[in-house]
């Protein structure tokens, strides 16, 4: 249930006439109701808010009464996927009691007047938020605070959501500078004070839609002309398409794609019916570069294409339809993954019909090599992350080349359009660009030289943005895996667990070690005459594996850490393929278990981006290094390619067992002990 509140407690706006006659605070509230809020209240002062949010037991939409904007600007915050707070943010010129934000990589990061700021102001506050269920709390203490005229700022001791208030004097921060100048509207205040309190704010800008916050009746009728001066729909169309895309997405599928969406939406598919015709798309692309010959090779390209175009529709179709779910998220990210995978497997098994060389293990080099780059894709984005939210201190000294590389990086993705940002998004390989690469070099040429313009290209983007990553890490210092469970993103299992913690190495100069024992077994094995010979060969790699696990225990704070599990993925990933070449594995076999790994691998990483716990049967999964020792027992008995089927099965089984658990039996679950509880209660679910 979604409460939404208006706040009229010092709005400049309140009292003023919409043109119709009516109270703007009340076709605000029509507004709400339309953007999707169950019930709508008027809260006087902020502690009648804090008292709501005490009671709420959903999100709660809050907005101002001087707000003119289309409802779908409303609808947009209320829906928002980003995250469970979201704050409307504009780019209006900041005028004396309201709020201004700093923004980084869609973060509100700090909110207060605009001197508090101190230059760095990048838009206003729209006078609007989200407030997720468990920011609820922290929204009620600073609602509170800002009532008695405190500054709330988070308590070192005491819980999340704890504050130790401040008076509110100039230069005590954001809240108090606001108060300084001008005390500023409840909501301009409250946004601040759950800004001083930590609270992890999303951003929802305005784009192509009309928002303005007003203080007089001319400002009023100038808000309003502004509203009805664009076609709502049209514009919310034209939102579906990402503001920000790669070259390939933006010039060659996004240019057409929004009349596919609005024919989807007029056939009232939802965006996880796209994504499986997207699937099968793609399969049956992947089926005809296997089959092979020039007709079937074009007519896979194209499929291939068109897929990919769908692939974009699924999430434009969200957008446009505001059809957003945890479950669609959730099920996009997998189904891209294994989209690319199965195309790599159809390149392979191509190349290996054709007689053109080794297509599997080509294949399995590609799809290891990428899945390592999504790890780190990942891990990188959530140290970025990490490092908006802290202060600009506690980043890294300033100077030095990784300050001159953030600096050189932020004015080329300012320069939208330019040849170097086009240049800069391009280079570094994306979805769009491999797909692209691949349709055209096989439509063209054959399976063989697809898969190897992917490694050359994946390769050489990988080391591009590595060391210049690298750079920028060790400038920003911001460790991110002590900050989540370090245990269940390293995949740790048992015996990992009950290791003993080699500290002064650090974790991931133990994770590199790991990987350097089965990457050297398997060169050998490749260039060795009589692969079989190397079996003794297991139990050391499997030893020099096993050093990654000495650092399960020691403390992941390093700047470079973020880099452990991409580290451990490809000490994994290597140890398997290297078990299977010494045990004559079928490539074919070797490609459907390293798939399997990196299925298990997206759901942690998508997990982690989604914000949730760990899957239900994770344990079962037995840890990157109970696999891999499962992996070695049955090289060494000689039956490497039933121990690998085997092992395969299970993690396969376990991996849909743990989705329908995780993604339909708990949530049913949930939801009958709620109906129950009403029904006991007296009273509808609330």
């Amino acid at each position: 249930m979604t409460l939404a509140i208006v706040l009229a407690a010092g709005t400049p706006g309140a009292g003023l006439t919409t043109a119709t006659g009516e109270p703007l605070a009340d076709r605000l509230a029509d507004q709400l109701r339309r953007a999707g809020a169950d019930e709508v209240r008027f809260a006087a002062s902020l502690d009648e808010l804090a008292a709501l949010a005490d009671t709420a037991r959903g999100p709660l939409l809050v907005t101002g009464t001087d707000l003119v904007a289309h409802t779908a600007v409303l609808r947009h915050l209320a829906t928002s996927p980003v995250g469970p707070t979201v704050a409307l943010v504009l780019s209006d010129p900041p005028v004396p009691g309201r709020a201004a934000v700093r923004e980084e990589r869609g973060q509100v990061v700090d909110a207060g007047a605009l001197d508090a700021l101190d230059g760095d102001a990048t838009g206003v506050f729209g006078g609007a938020l989200r407030v997720g269920v468990d920011d609820l709390p922290t929204l009620a203490a600073a609602a509170r605070a800002a009532a008695a005229g405190m500054l709330p700022v988070a308590s070192p001791l005491g819980p999340a959501g704890d504050v130790a208030p401040l008076p509110l004097v100039g230069g005590g921060g954001p809240l108090g500078s606001v108060a300084a100048g001008n005390p500023g509207s409840a909501v301009d205040r409250l946004v601040a004070g759950l800004a001083a309190l930590g609270t992890l704010i999303f951003a929802q800008r305005v784009r192509l839609l009309v928002a303005h916050r007003v203080d007089d009746a001319a400002g009023l009728s100038a808000a309003e002309a502004a509203v009805t001066a664009v076609d709502e729909d049209r514009a919310e169309l034209r939102l579906s398409v990402k503001e920000k895309d790669d070259f390939f997405s933006t010039y060659f599928v996004s240019t057409w794609s929004p009349y596919v969406v609005r024919v989807a939406a007029r056939l009232r598919l939802t965006p996880t019916g796209v994504t499986v015709i997207s699937v099968l798309f793609a399969l049956a692309a992947a089926v005809l570069f296997g089959v092979g010959g020039r007709p079937a090779l074009v007519s896979g390209a194209v499929l291939l294409y068109l897929g990919f175009v769908l692939d974009c529709v699924d999430g434009q179709l969200a957008r446009y339809t505001r059809h957003f779910s945890a479950w669609g998220g959730w099920l996009d990210t997998m189904a891209d993954r294994a989209k690319e995978y199965l195309v790599y497997a159809g390149l392979g098994f191509g190349v290996s019909h054709a007689g053109l060389g080794n297509g599997w293990a080509l294949a399995i080099a590609a799809m290891t090599l990428q899945t390592v780059r999504h790890m780190t894709d990942t891990w990188y984005g959530v140290l970025h992350d990490e490092a908006a939210r802290r202060p600009r201190s506690a980043s890294g000294a300033s100077g030095g080349i990784g300050d001159r590389l953030n600096a050189a990086s932020t004015r080329v993705q300012a320069d939208t359009g330019s040849l170097s940002y086009w240049l800069k998004r391009t280079v570094v390989f994306p979805i769009g660009e491999r797909w692209a690469l691949i349709a055209l070099t096989v439509a063209l040429f054959n399976p063989l030289v697809s898969l190897i313009a992917v490694l050359v290209w994946g390769t050489l983007a990988f080391a591009y943005t590595g060391a210049l990553r690298t750079l920028r890490a060790r400038w920003m210092w911001v460790p991110v895996l002590d900050t989540v469970d370090a245990t269940l993103h390293r995949d740790d299992g048992p015996l990992a667990r009950r290791l003993p913690t080699v500290r002064p190495m650090g974790p991931l100069t133990l994770s590199v070690i790991a990987a350097l024992g089965p990457a050297v077994l398997l060169v050998a094995a490749l260039l060795g005459d009589a692969p079989d010979g190397l079996r003794w060969a297991v139990p050391v790699a499997l030893l020099v594996l096993l050093v990654g696990g000495l650092g399960a225990g020691a403390a992941h704070n390093g700047p470079l850490d973020w880099l452990v599990p991409a580290a451990l993925r490809a000490a994994e990933y290597l140890f398997a393929i290297a078990v299977g070449v010494v045990g004559g594995v079928p490539g074919w076999l070797i490609f459907g278990y390293v798939f399997v790994l990196t299925v298990h691998h997206y759901d942690l990483t998508a997990r982690l981006e989604k914000r949730q716990a760990a899957p239900p049967l994770h344990l079962a999964t037995l840890g990157w290094e109970g696999r891999s020792v499962l992996l070695a027992l049955v090289a060494i008995a000689g039956i490497a390619s039933i121990g690998m089927a085997t092992l395969g099965a299970y993690l396969l089984v376990v991996f849909v067992a743990s989705v329908v658990l995780a993604w339909f039996v708990r949530p049913a679950r949930v939801a009958r002990a709620s109906a129950a509880s009403a029904v006991a209660g007296g009273g509808a679910p609330r």
